[in-house]
């Protein structure tokens, strides 16, 4: 099966993203994504961050995008900045978190854009690795840790990226930092000063 029959089934597919690799499911799918939970041993008050092929998928996520979602997307995207918005109803409320809100990224790899686009345009991209450990950065660390416990493993090759993306809240004035990774706390302070 490819990547994309695979999510189409409901499946859970584990890619290299722009930063290490991911586990993919249908973020539509409420089975799909409690599966996605469930390997992960996730908590459930963590949303799941989801990755888009084209910022034309915005609109499928977000339910209102602001002013500084818009400023945001246009100066760090493509690249390794998450965005947190509202969340569209449709979403799953296990993606959510029940927070209402949604994180988004586009990465900046066009080969890892061309692997959304072709699975639908939206794919979860939560960190191939059980919760408390360290992120996977290559196919066989991926199957040390899920074994034959995921549908199929896509070995992009060995992850070069060495943080994170940053994740910006961007529903509070100023926009908060949730997280810093590869974009720097004063690269986006500096913007939104």
């Amino acid at each position: 099966m490819t990547a994309s029959e695979v999510i189409a089934d409901g499946g859970v597919v584990a890619f290299r993203t722009d930063t290490f690799y991911g586990l993919g499911v249908d973020p539509f799918n409420a089975a799909a994504v409690a599966r996605l939970r469930g390997l992960k041993g996730r908590e459930d008050n963590k949303p799941i961050l989801l990755l888009i092929s084209d910022a034309e998928q915005v609109e499928r996520l977000i339910a209102d995008s602001s002013d500084q979602f818009k400023i945001a997307a246009r100066e760090f995207w493509p690249g390794p900045l998450t965005i947190v918005g509202s969340a569209v109803a449709e979403l799953p409320e296990a993606i959510t978190a029940g927070t209402g809100t949604v994180g988004v990224r586009l990465p900046v790899d066009e080969s890892v854009r061309e692997f959304v686009r072709e699975c639908g345009g939206v794919l979860t991209a939560t960190s191939a690795n059980p919760a408390g450990r360290e992120p996977a950065r290559s196919a066989r660390e991926v199957a040390s840790y899920f074994t034959d416990t995921i549908d199929l493993i896509v070995d992009g090759g060995e992850v070069t990226a060495t943080e994170p993306s940053t994740v910006l809240d961007v529903l509070s004035f100023p926009p908060r930092i949730v997280r810093e990774g590869a974009i720097r706390r004063s690269v986006i302070e500096q913007l939104f000063a």
